[in-house]
């Protein structure tokens, strides 16, 4: 099973994160349902050990199959045996110490939990912390490249107090939320062992908005519908604000009781840069809903921007319901606009809207070259267009621009409209509405003299620059054309200069 996951992922050139048990026992047959009467412990089970302390199996992929424990180091060394250790290209990057378990067990009907005949009892803080450090310490002497993610809560109630966990009127004196005891405590075991036992906060996040004020009257946005009314459209369309903005309030009950936890990001990243600096952030589950309807794909290219804008280090989606085709559309906006696998660019660069309820904007460059700018800009009116203004504040000089967009009538990518003129890094553009854009500006390579042309003149200016940097630190940047990035002017810069006077002939 591991080895299959893996090999998939390896095969699109991407990283796994294996998920590893925690919660106590494992299934011992393939039996079919488990009675109340057999949770565990009972023979239906096997229970989980962390650390073996003793000899791995030899050979690595022959293990014991009948004693009553299954070793999670044990795994792990099967996986560094056969795909090399998390530093090698082949190798598990991640592993995530088990799964949402502010819900393992619920004592109130009808859910109880996910795991109710492994873990019959809610899980307490306590608990919690000494299983994560048990984990972690096993994986990380097994293979200390490895990442850690933990502690995968389900959602805000698991946020604010484990789910009430049993022990967190004791536990949580002093901490805010368990985000912050959760970080504190594992910052504190990783001190006392001298290396890190939690490199990424895993989160899962699904919205608790809702398309009106009467919660029990209304519908939730990650609910799946036959037809999706123009309020719960609306409501999906504004919720990503609840991550960053403010002056944002969506109608839910943690807006209602709990909104000075809100916006999200921010007071998640305090918790952090507060409690355990250096940690990063992952949101391992989350969906907006709708993922067949415009609303879903508006929302997702919205929610992907701002989870770039506040630096996350990686985002998972989680389907639930209906065709992906919108929630497709919004991942190739970024990641293939123009169906030749074209992207947006891996540097974020500073980008700011006059109307947050209505639109969105997020920028980038690639590879610190600046010459080629992108854009993502949402219109999230149903009604009007946007007649928007753009106003650049760079020493490159953009003079072109291509648009590819998707909106209300069809999750297909095409390519629209081009900016027809920019003047002074300036320019207008209208977007209709429920559109998502992906904007490509270009600028000339050469212009120099900051004219909107390539000639004589900028020869000029590359001379002087050329002949300043010769023996001194007083030299101008922007002539460093070739290789912005290694502070020399020379010929390379000439050579560049060149081709693009020659080009506009």
């Amino acid at each position: 099973m591991l080895n299959s996951f893996h090999d998939a992922a390896l095969s699109q050139g991407q990283a796994s994160i294996v998920t590893l048990q925690m919660a106590g026992y494992v299934s011992a047959d393939g039996d079919g349902t488990v009675l109340e009467s057999e949770t565990a412990p009972s023979y239906r089970w096997k229970e989980v050990v962390a650390a073996k302390g003793a000899p791995f199996c030899s050979p690595y992929d022959q293990p014991d199959t009948g004693d009553d424990y299954v070793y999670m180091d044990e795994c792990v060394n099967f996986l560094v045996n056969e795909y090399g250790n998390a530093s090698t290209a082949t190798g598990v990057k991640f592993y995530s110490l088990d799964n949402e378990p502010g819900i393992w067990y619920d004592p109130d009907p009808p859910r109880y939990g996910t795991h109710p005949r492994i873990h019959p009892y809610k899980v307490g803080c306590v608990e919690l912390i000494n299983r994560s450090v048990a984990l972690s310490s096993a994986v990380k002497d097994v293979d200390p490249y490895a990442q850690i993610l933990g502690p995968v809560l389900y959602g805000f109630g698991a946020y604010l107090n484990l789910q009430s966990a049993p022990d967190w009127g004791s536990e949580g004196s002093g901490y805010s939320w368990f985000i912050d005891y959760y970080l504190d405590k594992m910052e504190q075991e990783s001190d006392a062992q001298g290396r890190r036992l939690l490199d990424v906060l895993d989160l899962h996040w699904y919205p608790e908005a809702y398309d009106g004020p009467d919660l029990e009257d209304s519908n939730r946005i990650t609910w799946h519908l036959d037809s999706y009314s123009r309020e719960n459209a609306e409501a999906r369309i504004q919720a990503p604000r609840t991550l960053w903005d403010p002056d944002y309030s969506e109608y839910s009950w943690i807006a209602y009781y709990f909104s000075g936890y809100l916006p999200l990001l921010p007071r998640v990243q305090n918790s952090i840069d507060t409690y355990y600096p250096g940690t990063k952030l992952a949101i391992t589950e989350f969906s907006y809903g709708a993922s067949e309807h415009f609303s879903g794909g508006i929302a997702m290219a919205d929610a992907l921007g701002i989870f770039g804008k506040y630096g996350l280090y990686m985002a998972n989606y989680w389907h639930l319901e209906g065709d992906d085709n919108y929630v497709s559309a919004a991942y190739k906006i970024y990641r293939n606009y123009d169906g030749s696998n074209s992207t947006f660019g891996d540097t974020k660069v500073e980008a700011v809207m006059s109307d947050k309820q209505n639109s969105s904007i997020y920028a980038s460059v690639s590879d610190g070259n600046d010459s080629k700018l992108h854009m993502i800009v949402i219109n999230k009116n149903f009604d009007d267009s946007i007649n928007a203004t753009f106003d650049i504040n760079s020493p490159w000089h953009y003079v072109s621009g291509r648009v590819w967009a998707f909106d209300d009538g069809s999750s297909d990518i095409s390519e629209i409209a081009p900016i027809a003129t920019i003047h002074g890094n300036s320019f207008s553009y209208s977007i209709a509405p429920l559109t998502v854009c992906h904007m490509v500006l270009e600028a000339i390579v050469g212009d120099l003299h900051d004219d909107g042309q390539v000639d004589f003149r900028d020869f000029a200016v590359l001379a002087s620059a050329w002949l300043s940097s010769q023996g001194s630190d007083n030299w101008n940047p922007d002539c460093d054309i070739s290789q912005p990035s290694d502070n020399v002017i020379n010929e390379r810069d000439l050579a560049v200069l060149t081709d693009n006077w020659l080009a506009g002939l």
